[in-house]
Protein backbone atom coordinates (compact mmCIF):
# COMPACT_ATOMS: atom_id res chain seq x y z
CA UNK A 1 0.00 0.00 0.00
CA UNK A 2 1.31 3.49 -1.32
CA UNK A 3 2.26 5.58 1.60
CA UNK A 4 0.06 8.81 1.51
CA UNK A 5 2.29 11.91 0.71
CA UNK A 6 2.79 13.56 3.65
CA UNK A 7 0.11 16.86 4.75
CA UNK A 8 0.94 20.56 3.37
CA UNK A 9 2.33 22.81 6.28
CA UNK A 10 0.08 25.43 7.08
CA UNK A 11 2.61 28.07 5.87
CA UNK A 12 2.88 26.23 2.75
CA UNK A 13 -0.88 26.51 2.21
CA UNK A 14 -0.84 30.23 2.92
CA UNK A 15 2.03 31.04 0.46
CA UNK A 16 0.21 29.20 -2.43
CA UNK A 17 -3.05 31.23 -1.66
CA UNK A 18 -1.17 33.98 -1.74
CA UNK A 19 0.78 33.71 -5.05
CA UNK A 20 -2.90 32.69 -6.46
CA UNK A 21 -4.26 35.73 -5.34
CA UNK A 22 -1.49 37.89 -6.82
CA UNK A 23 -1.67 35.97 -10.15
CA UNK A 24 -5.48 36.92 -10.07
CA UNK A 25 -4.96 40.23 -9.51
CA UNK A 26 -1.56 40.76 -12.17
CA UNK A 27 -4.96 39.02 -14.20
CA UNK A 28 -7.44 41.13 -13.83
CA UNK A 29 -4.86 44.35 -13.72
CA UNK A 30 -3.40 43.04 -17.21
CA UNK A 31 -7.01 42.56 -18.56
CA UNK A 32 -8.29 45.94 -17.40
CA UNK A 33 -5.00 47.33 -19.08
CA UNK A 34 -6.07 45.63 -22.57
CA UNK A 35 -9.50 47.46 -22.17
CA UNK A 36 -8.24 51.01 -20.58
CA UNK A 37 -5.88 51.19 -23.78
CA UNK A 38 -8.94 50.44 -26.53
CA UNK A 39 -11.09 53.40 -24.28
CA UNK A 40 -8.36 55.17 -24.49
CA UNK A 41 -7.86 55.30 -28.08
CA UNK A 42 -11.39 55.37 -28.65
CA UNK A 43 -11.55 59.03 -26.81
CA UNK A 44 -9.08 59.89 -29.28
CA UNK A 45 -9.57 58.05 -33.06
CA UNK A 46 -13.66 57.08 -32.47
CA UNK A 47 -14.73 60.17 -34.64
CA UNK A 48 -11.48 60.17 -37.23
CA UNK A 49 -12.48 56.42 -37.18
CA UNK A 50 -16.27 56.80 -38.73
CA UNK A 51 -14.89 59.62 -40.96
CA UNK A 52 -12.04 57.21 -42.57
CA UNK A 53 -14.50 54.67 -43.20
CA UNK A 54 -16.95 56.89 -44.62
CA UNK A 55 -14.67 58.07 -47.09
CA UNK A 56 -13.76 55.08 -48.88
CA UNK A 57 -13.83 55.04 -52.40
CA UNK A 58 -11.95 51.64 -53.46
CA UNK A 59 -11.19 48.35 -52.04
CA UNK A 60 -7.58 49.05 -51.67
CA UNK A 61 -8.15 52.76 -49.59
CA UNK A 62 -10.57 50.23 -47.46
CA UNK A 63 -7.88 47.89 -46.86
CA UNK A 64 -5.58 50.47 -45.12
CA UNK A 65 -8.67 52.80 -43.77
CA UNK A 66 -9.39 48.87 -42.07
CA UNK A 67 -5.59 49.08 -40.71
CA UNK A 68 -5.47 52.58 -39.72
CA UNK A 69 -8.67 52.55 -38.05
CA UNK A 70 -8.06 49.20 -35.68
CA UNK A 71 -5.02 50.70 -34.73
CA UNK A 72 -6.27 53.68 -33.67
CA UNK A 73 -9.65 52.11 -31.77
CA UNK A 74 -7.75 48.94 -30.66
CA UNK A 75 -10.52 46.74 -31.69
CA UNK A 76 -11.77 44.81 -34.51
CA UNK A 77 -14.94 44.15 -32.90
CA UNK A 78 -15.53 47.96 -32.89
CA UNK A 79 -14.32 47.96 -36.39
CA UNK A 80 -16.20 45.57 -38.08
CA UNK A 81 -19.72 47.34 -35.75
CA UNK A 82 -18.92 50.70 -37.80
CA UNK A 83 -18.92 48.50 -41.43
CA UNK A 84 -21.82 46.22 -40.08
CA UNK A 85 -23.83 49.56 -39.51
CA UNK A 86 -22.53 51.82 -42.27
CA UNK A 87 -23.55 48.65 -44.91
CA UNK A 88 -26.60 48.19 -43.48
CA UNK A 89 -27.55 52.35 -43.69
CA UNK A 90 -29.13 53.62 -46.71
CA UNK A 91 -28.69 56.76 -48.71
CA UNK A 92 -31.49 58.48 -50.04
CA UNK A 93 -31.47 56.77 -52.92
CA UNK A 94 -31.78 53.20 -51.07
CA UNK A 95 -28.82 52.31 -51.98
CA UNK A 96 -26.06 51.20 -48.55
CA UNK A 97 -23.72 53.90 -47.41
CA UNK A 98 -20.75 51.63 -47.33
CA UNK A 99 -21.13 49.13 -50.37
CA UNK A 100 -20.55 45.82 -50.00
CA UNK A 101 -16.96 45.48 -51.94
CA UNK A 102 -15.59 48.27 -49.97
CA UNK A 103 -16.21 46.94 -46.48
CA UNK A 104 -14.75 43.40 -47.18
CA UNK A 105 -11.23 44.68 -47.47
CA UNK A 106 -11.79 47.30 -44.76
CA UNK A 107 -12.45 43.85 -42.81
CA UNK A 108 -9.70 42.33 -44.10
CA UNK A 109 -7.13 45.51 -43.24
CA UNK A 110 -9.04 45.32 -39.15
CA UNK A 111 -7.64 42.02 -39.20
CA UNK A 112 -4.18 43.33 -39.34
CA UNK A 113 -4.69 46.64 -37.08
CA UNK A 114 -5.84 44.52 -34.45
CA UNK A 115 -2.61 42.61 -34.00
CA UNK A 116 -0.46 46.04 -32.66
CA UNK A 117 -1.94 45.54 -29.32
CA UNK A 118 -0.01 42.08 -29.45
CA UNK A 119 3.54 43.81 -30.64
CA UNK A 120 2.86 46.27 -27.76
CA UNK A 121 2.80 43.88 -24.94
CA UNK A 122 6.23 42.39 -26.45
CA UNK A 123 7.58 45.64 -25.44
CA UNK A 124 7.54 44.86 -21.86
CA UNK A 125 10.13 42.67 -22.56
CA UNK A 126 12.29 44.73 -24.41
CA UNK A 127 14.70 45.42 -21.22
CA UNK A 128 15.48 41.85 -20.85
CA UNK A 129 17.13 40.78 -24.16
CA UNK A 130 16.56 37.12 -23.99
CA UNK A 131 12.48 37.28 -23.51
CA UNK A 132 12.68 40.25 -25.67
CA UNK A 133 13.50 37.99 -28.84
CA UNK A 134 11.34 35.09 -27.87
CA UNK A 135 8.54 37.60 -27.17
CA UNK A 136 8.69 39.98 -30.26
CA UNK A 137 8.35 36.96 -33.13
CA UNK A 138 5.36 35.57 -30.81
CA UNK A 139 3.58 38.53 -30.85
CA UNK A 140 4.51 39.42 -34.63
CA UNK A 141 3.16 35.70 -35.57
CA UNK A 142 0.09 36.84 -35.39
CA UNK A 143 1.08 40.31 -38.12
CA UNK A 144 2.72 37.98 -40.19
CA UNK A 145 -0.21 35.89 -40.56
CA UNK A 146 -2.87 38.45 -41.19
CA UNK A 147 -0.70 40.24 -43.99
CA UNK A 148 0.02 37.39 -45.91
CA UNK A 149 -3.91 36.55 -45.69
CA UNK A 150 -4.17 39.77 -47.19
CA UNK A 151 -1.53 39.38 -49.68
CA UNK A 152 -3.52 36.12 -51.32
CA UNK A 153 -6.90 36.70 -50.56
CA UNK A 154 -7.59 40.61 -50.82
CA UNK A 155 -5.96 40.06 -54.42
CA UNK A 156 -8.10 37.07 -55.43
CA UNK A 157 -11.24 38.98 -53.97
CA UNK A 158 -10.42 41.96 -56.13
CA UNK A 159 -10.76 40.12 -58.87
CA UNK A 160 -13.30 37.34 -58.97
CA UNK A 161 -14.98 38.41 -55.37
CA UNK A 162 -15.01 34.25 -53.77
CA UNK A 163 -15.73 35.71 -50.24
CA UNK A 164 -18.21 38.42 -51.69
CA UNK A 165 -19.98 35.46 -53.61
CA UNK A 166 -20.08 32.82 -50.72
CA UNK A 167 -20.90 35.91 -48.29
CA UNK A 168 -23.71 36.67 -50.19
CA UNK A 169 -24.93 32.90 -50.18
CA UNK A 170 -24.92 32.24 -46.68
CA UNK A 171 -26.70 35.58 -45.91
CA UNK A 172 -29.55 34.72 -47.85
CA UNK A 173 -29.59 30.67 -46.08
CA UNK A 174 -29.35 33.14 -42.74
CA UNK A 175 -31.64 36.23 -43.37
CA UNK A 176 -34.60 34.84 -41.19
CA UNK A 177 -32.57 32.53 -38.98
CA UNK A 178 -32.58 35.42 -36.19
CA UNK A 179 -29.50 35.58 -33.55
CA UNK A 180 -28.94 36.80 -30.13
CA UNK A 181 -26.19 39.16 -28.23
CA UNK A 182 -23.92 37.63 -26.31
CA UNK A 183 -22.51 39.09 -23.81
CA UNK A 184 -18.78 38.91 -22.69
CA UNK A 185 -17.82 38.40 -19.00
CA UNK A 186 -15.30 41.10 -19.66
CA UNK A 187 -18.77 43.46 -19.92
CA UNK A 188 -19.36 42.64 -16.63
CA UNK A 189 -15.84 42.38 -14.78
CA UNK A 190 -13.63 44.92 -16.52
CA UNK A 191 -15.28 47.39 -18.67
CA UNK A 192 -17.18 49.16 -15.77
CA UNK A 193 -13.83 49.51 -14.21
CA UNK A 194 -11.96 50.17 -16.82
CA UNK A 195 -14.48 53.51 -18.12
CA UNK A 196 -15.09 54.32 -14.13
CA UNK A 197 -10.80 54.79 -14.17
CA UNK A 198 -11.11 56.68 -17.96
CA UNK A 199 -13.94 59.17 -16.40
CA UNK A 200 -11.93 59.84 -12.80
CA UNK A 201 -9.20 60.58 -15.15
CA UNK A 202 -11.21 63.25 -17.29
CA UNK A 203 -11.61 61.33 -20.22
CA UNK A 204 -8.20 62.29 -21.48
CA UNK A 205 -6.24 60.07 -23.40
CA UNK A 206 -3.47 61.29 -22.55
CA UNK A 207 -3.82 60.92 -18.84
CA UNK A 208 -5.58 57.49 -19.30
CA UNK A 209 -3.29 56.04 -21.77
CA UNK A 210 0.22 56.09 -19.32
CA UNK A 211 -2.35 54.57 -16.17
CA UNK A 212 -3.37 51.52 -18.75
CA UNK A 213 0.74 51.12 -19.78
CA UNK A 214 1.47 51.24 -15.59
CA UNK A 215 -1.29 48.28 -15.61
CA UNK A 216 -0.65 46.56 -18.20
CA UNK A 217 3.64 46.29 -17.78
CA UNK A 218 2.86 46.01 -13.54
CA UNK A 219 0.01 42.75 -14.43
CA UNK A 220 2.27 41.35 -16.73
CA UNK A 221 5.11 41.32 -14.52
CA UNK A 222 3.31 39.96 -11.82
CA UNK A 223 1.15 37.61 -14.11
CA UNK A 224 4.22 35.71 -15.08
CA UNK A 225 6.39 35.97 -12.00
CA UNK A 226 2.69 33.88 -10.39
CA UNK A 227 2.43 31.18 -12.91
CA UNK A 228 6.09 30.20 -12.54
CA UNK A 229 6.01 30.22 -8.79
CA UNK A 230 2.23 28.65 -9.15
CA UNK A 231 4.00 25.79 -11.32
CA UNK A 232 7.22 25.47 -10.31
CA UNK A 233 9.01 23.25 -12.42
CA UNK A 234 6.04 21.76 -13.90
CA UNK A 235 5.12 24.69 -15.98
CA UNK A 236 5.59 23.05 -19.21
CA UNK A 237 3.74 20.15 -18.55
CA UNK A 238 1.14 22.50 -17.22
CA UNK A 239 0.76 24.29 -20.30
CA UNK A 240 0.93 21.44 -22.70
CA UNK A 241 -1.75 19.69 -21.03
CA UNK A 242 -4.12 22.40 -20.44
CA UNK A 243 -3.45 24.72 -23.78
CA UNK A 244 -0.95 24.19 -25.89
CA UNK A 245 -0.92 20.00 -26.15
CA UNK A 246 -0.89 19.37 -30.05
CA UNK A 247 -2.02 21.44 -32.75
CA UNK A 248 -6.05 20.74 -32.51
CA UNK A 249 -5.91 21.50 -28.75
CA UNK A 250 -4.30 24.93 -29.02
CA UNK A 251 -6.57 25.94 -32.25
CA UNK A 252 -9.66 24.71 -30.03
CA UNK A 253 -8.48 26.80 -26.81
CA UNK A 254 -7.64 30.08 -29.03
CA UNK A 255 -10.98 29.65 -30.66
CA UNK A 256 -13.24 28.87 -27.12
CA UNK A 257 -11.98 31.76 -25.11
CA UNK A 258 -11.97 34.70 -27.98
CA UNK A 259 -15.64 33.60 -28.56
CA UNK A 260 -16.64 34.07 -24.82
CA UNK A 261 -14.14 36.90 -23.97
CA UNK A 262 -15.01 38.31 -27.42
CA UNK A 263 -11.59 39.86 -28.00
CA UNK A 264 -8.84 38.12 -30.15
CA UNK A 265 -6.38 40.87 -29.15
CA UNK A 266 -6.74 39.32 -25.28
CA UNK A 267 -6.58 35.83 -26.14
CA UNK A 268 -3.60 36.18 -28.42
CA UNK A 269 -1.82 39.37 -25.98
CA UNK A 270 -2.06 36.74 -23.05
CA UNK A 271 0.40 34.10 -24.87
CA UNK A 272 2.94 36.86 -25.25
CA UNK A 273 4.97 37.03 -22.23
CA UNK A 274 4.31 33.04 -22.00
CA UNK A 275 7.00 32.90 -25.12
CA UNK A 276 9.12 35.55 -23.46
CA UNK A 277 9.21 33.13 -20.38
CA UNK A 278 10.22 30.69 -22.82
CA UNK A 279 7.11 28.36 -22.29
CA UNK A 280 5.91 27.76 -25.38
CA UNK A 281 7.39 28.11 -28.79
CA UNK A 282 6.25 29.68 -32.17
CA UNK A 283 5.18 26.30 -33.36
CA UNK A 284 2.55 25.45 -30.32
CA UNK A 285 1.35 29.25 -30.65
CA UNK A 286 0.45 28.92 -34.38
CA UNK A 287 -2.42 27.21 -34.16
CA UNK A 288 -3.80 29.11 -31.16
CA UNK A 289 -3.47 32.07 -32.84
CA UNK A 290 -5.35 30.65 -36.18
CA UNK A 291 -8.20 29.72 -33.50
CA UNK A 292 -8.68 32.88 -32.00
CA UNK A 293 -8.58 34.55 -35.42
CA UNK A 294 -12.06 32.64 -35.78
CA UNK A 295 -13.23 32.69 -32.70
CA UNK A 296 -13.17 37.13 -32.47
CA UNK A 297 -15.81 36.31 -35.74
CA UNK A 298 -18.69 34.54 -33.91
CA UNK A 299 -20.20 37.55 -31.59
CA UNK A 300 -20.58 39.88 -35.08
CA UNK A 301 -22.17 37.13 -36.58
CA UNK A 302 -24.76 36.74 -33.63
CA UNK A 303 -24.93 40.48 -33.45
CA UNK A 304 -25.51 40.91 -37.63
CA UNK A 305 -28.45 37.76 -37.61
CA UNK A 306 -30.42 39.85 -34.99
CA UNK A 307 -30.63 43.25 -37.48
CA UNK A 308 -31.87 41.06 -40.13
CA UNK A 309 -29.88 42.75 -42.34
CA UNK A 310 -28.78 40.77 -45.20
CA UNK A 311 -26.13 43.05 -46.25
CA UNK A 312 -24.93 43.28 -42.23
CA UNK A 313 -24.94 39.32 -42.43
CA UNK A 314 -22.83 39.09 -45.30
CA UNK A 315 -20.18 41.11 -44.42
CA UNK A 316 -20.23 39.45 -40.60
CA UNK A 317 -19.82 35.82 -42.82
CA UNK A 318 -16.79 37.47 -45.25
CA UNK A 319 -14.59 38.24 -41.77
CA UNK A 320 -15.45 34.58 -40.96
CA UNK A 321 -14.80 33.43 -44.63
CA UNK A 322 -11.56 35.78 -45.02
CA UNK A 323 -10.13 33.52 -41.49
CA UNK A 324 -10.97 30.32 -42.48
CA UNK A 325 -9.34 30.82 -46.16
CA UNK A 326 -6.29 32.30 -44.78
CA UNK A 327 -6.15 29.15 -42.22
CA UNK A 328 -6.71 26.44 -44.73
CA UNK A 329 -4.36 28.26 -46.75
CA UNK A 330 -1.37 29.04 -44.22
CA UNK A 331 -1.46 26.25 -42.06
CA UNK A 332 -0.14 24.08 -44.21
CA UNK A 333 2.38 26.63 -45.83
CA UNK A 334 2.96 27.39 -42.20
CA UNK A 335 6.23 27.58 -42.38
CA UNK A 336 6.36 30.87 -43.73
CA UNK A 337 4.98 32.82 -41.50
CA UNK A 338 6.92 31.04 -38.93
CA UNK A 339 9.91 31.97 -40.94
CA UNK A 340 9.11 35.50 -41.30
CA UNK A 341 8.39 35.85 -37.36
CA UNK A 342 12.15 34.37 -36.49
CA UNK A 343 13.53 36.89 -38.93
CA UNK A 344 11.86 39.58 -37.09
CA UNK A 345 13.25 38.18 -33.69
CA UNK A 346 16.88 37.92 -35.30
CA UNK A 347 16.54 41.36 -36.28
CA UNK A 348 15.19 42.69 -32.91
CA UNK A 349 18.48 40.26 -31.14
CA UNK A 350 20.58 42.52 -32.44
CA UNK A 351 18.68 45.99 -32.75
CA UNK A 352 15.74 46.19 -29.96
CA UNK A 353 14.47 49.97 -31.68
CA UNK A 354 13.66 48.29 -34.75
CA UNK A 355 10.60 47.11 -32.86
CA UNK A 356 9.60 50.58 -32.67
CA UNK A 357 10.48 51.44 -35.77
CA UNK A 358 8.64 48.17 -37.36
CA UNK A 359 4.90 49.43 -35.47
CA UNK A 360 5.42 52.97 -36.63
CA UNK A 361 5.73 51.71 -40.02
CA UNK A 362 3.24 48.64 -40.67
CA UNK A 363 0.67 50.20 -38.46
CA UNK A 364 0.67 53.99 -39.51
CA UNK A 365 3.39 55.25 -42.04
CA UNK A 366 2.40 52.91 -44.62
CA UNK A 367 -1.56 52.87 -43.87
CA UNK A 368 -1.43 57.16 -43.51
CA UNK A 369 0.70 57.85 -46.59
CA UNK A 370 -1.00 55.34 -49.17
CA UNK A 371 -4.66 57.24 -48.20
CA UNK A 372 -3.07 60.08 -49.11
CA UNK A 373 -2.02 59.25 -51.58
CA UNK A 374 -4.99 57.11 -53.03
CA UNK A 375 -7.21 60.41 -52.00
CA UNK A 376 -5.55 62.41 -54.73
Amino acid sequence: MADKPPPQAPSSVFKRILRIAIFAAALYAFLLSIEMISGSLKLLGMPFAEALIKMTSNPVMGLFIGILVTTLIQSSSATTSLVVSFVAAQTITGAPLLPVEHAIPIIMGANIGTTVTNTMVSLFHISRKDEFIRAFPAATLHDMFNILSVIVFFTIEVFFHPIGYVSSKLAQWFAGVGGFKVASPLAFVVKPVARAIIHLLGSKFYFTLPVAAVLLFGGLKFMVDGMRKLVGSKTEVFIDRYLFGGPVRAFLVGLTITAVIQSSSVTTSFAVPLAGAGLITLQQLFPYVLGANIGTTVTAILAALVTGSPLAIQVAFAHLLFNIFGTAFWYPLKIVPLSLARLLGKIVSKRRWFALVYLAVVFVIIPVGLILLLRR
